[in-house]
């Protein structure tokens, strides 16, 4: 019975670990040595350079500054970080006329982070789209992956 327990264990632990590095492949990113202020404005220009318009922005390092004593953390995880939700007509009706359900990855969203750890280092970054059987979905799915690319790219030159 122990050795079961051994197993159940190692395989649990084997599976948490598969989650985090899928997780981490989920996420591409970009990093540059600059002040987060220049690379927040590199960032918003390369969204509305390409015609697209940025509908919100989220400061997440300051939501969780905000909220650590209520959660037990005083913590400080970032010196900025924020999220930029924006879209694209052409590419979203791509990816719904695919396969409804793709309304699930619209918008789209791109981060950019400068963690205390890391001073200086501005991270700019966004999620991939996961695979799909569906070819027409793909082909939708890449033509995003590359404007998103694009764009972070651009914020961090």
């Amino acid at each position: 019975m122990r050795l079961t327990g051994l197993r159940l264990a190692a395989t649990a632990a084997l599976a948490m670990a598969s989650t985090t590095v899928a997780a981490a492949q989920d996420l591409k990113t970009y990093a540059k040595k600059a002040s987060f202020d220049d690379v927040k404005f590199d960032l918003t220009n390369a969204i509305t350079n390409r015609g697209l318009v940025v509908d919100s922005n989220g400061n997440v390092g300051g939501m969780l500054d905000r909220t650590g004593k209520d959660v037990g953390s005083t913590k400080p995880v970032y010196k900025h970080s924020e999220y930029f939700v924006f879209c694209s007509a052409k590419l979203s009706r791509d990816m719904m006329e695919a396969d409804p359900a793709n309304a699930a990855f619209c918008p789209f969203v791109i981060f950019a982070y400068e963690a205390v750890a890391k001073p200086g280092e501005v991270v700019v970054g966004y999620r991939r789209f996961p695979a799909s059987a569906n070819p027409a979905s793909q082909k939708a799915f890449a033509a995003v992956d590359a404007l998103l690319d694009g764009i972070a790219k651009e914020a961090v030159k």
